[in-house]
Parts: structure tokens; sequence; C-alpha cells
């Protein structure tokens, strides 16, 4: 499973879990519960969801460094550097290989 559904995922759960908890165990307005099960599971994801939220970090970290290389190599092709759009065409090529619900369009 993606890192960011993953902890995606683990937020809405402890959101809810501490919903309904408070929900049985306090007479507060349903609204009022809501809140303060927002403000709750946000101090405890942050604690209990450390890893995933890592991994989820870390994964956008190598697709900004990608999306980051193929702008300077489109760049530097725009500018005509023969070289960087050879090195596109094989970097589309591969991108079609590596995943192939991609259409390359």
């Amino acid at each position: 499973m993606k890192p960011a559904i993953k902890y995606t995922l683990g937020r809405f759960g402890l959101f809810a879990a501490v919903f309904v908890v408070l929900f049985f165990l306090t007479p507060l307005n349903i609204l009022v519960n809501a809140m303060v099960s927002f403000v709750a599971s946000a101090a405890l994801s942050f604690i209990l969801l450390r890893g995933w939220r890592d991994e989820m970090a870390e994964q956008l970290g190598e697709m900004a460094a990608r999306r980051t290389a193929e702008k300077d190599r489109l760049r530097s092709a725009l500018a005509g550097d023969e070289e960087a759009a050879a090195a596109g065409d094989r970097v589309t090529a591969a991108d079609i290989v590596e995943s192939p619900g991609r259409t390359g369009a």
C-alpha cells in the first residue's frame, strides 16, 4: 500500500476512534466532540504514526526530485542540448516499461 494512503487512513482511523470514545463518554455537543477529536487525533498521529509519516515524506521527496530532474532535462533539451533530448527519449521508454498503465501521452 502506498505510504500516503496508509498514513491518511491511519489519521482517519485515529479520528474515528477518538470521536467514538468521546461520543459515548462525554455529554458534549456532537460538533464539539468532532473538534476535540480532530485536535486529539492530530496530536496522537504525531506520536503514533511517525513511521508512516516519514515513509510518506520520503516518497514525496523522491517524486519531487524526479520531477526536478525531468524539468532540468527538458530545459536543457529546449535550449538545444542534444544529449538531454536523447536522454529524454530513453527516460520516457523506461517509464513506459516500469508503469504499464501509463499511455505515454
